[in-house]
């Protein structure tokens, strides 16, 4: 569903731009509202959600889809836990659906889906290995990679169940916001994956803005 924000730009607490193939990781405060803007289209952001007052309790695609009855995601739904507590809400969507259940690129998936050859090239769950590392103070480790959203990524499930991996429905300057109802860390990948349409085998940055 197509919602529009009331939020000016110039009023956000913090502003940042993840560069392609980079991550993100930030605590949001109840209340606090997060933006994240596909500057150029056609990118996928592949992100995790946990309560940071519990690293344990974490989105859980699996609750989320049981409740809300679809398979995307959209403004008005509701992110759920792996506790079936609510976590985060869409409050405004212009790109009109993200996906969670195409998962997250790895060198293993990357070496099954493409080649061989493909293993070492840089994938999502690199740069979250990387920024649990590099930020210890999150309290993440490598058992806490679990279910994460496809913000913008186009992932049609086929009559017969299948996923396939088409081109993204995203466009320069669409965005997607989600206001914490918990205090949540927010771990993002800008996801470097050259060999399937999701970044238009191109990828671009993103914006972050967070507005108390």
């Amino acid at each position: 569903m197509i919602k529009e924000s009331p939020r000016a730009c110039s009023t956000a607490i913090q502003r940042d731009i993840v560069p392609a193939g980079d991550y993100y990781i930030q605590i949001i405060k109840q209340g606090q509202t997060v933006r994240l803007v596909d500057l150029e289209g056609n990118q996928a952001a592949d992100t995790l959600f946990y309560s940071a007052n519990d690293p344990g309790e974490r989105y859980s695609a699996t609750d989320t889809i049981r409740e809300q009855g679809n398979l995307y995601l959209t403004a008005g739904s509701i992110l759920k836990t792996n506790e079936n507590n609510d976590l985060l809400e869409i409050v405004a969507d212009t790109c009109g659906r993200h996906d969670t259940v195409g998962g997250a690129c790895a060198s293993e998936s990357n070496t099954v889906r493409y080649d061989l050859e493909k293993r070492g090239m840089h994938a999502c769950r690199d740069s979250w290995m990387l920024a649990i590392q590099e930020h210890e103070e999150f309290g993440l480790g490598k058992a806490d990679i679990t279910h994460n959203i496809n913000f913008f990524m186009n992932v049609p499930v086929t009559p017969e169940g299948k996923l396939t991996f088409e081109d993204g429905i995203s466009a320069p300057g669409k965005y997607v916001e989600l206001k914490a109802l918990m205090d949540t860390i927010m771990l993002i990948s800008n996801c470097p994956q050259l060999n399937n349409p999701c970044n238009g085998y191109n990828p671009t940055p993103i914006e972050v803005l967070i507005w108390d």
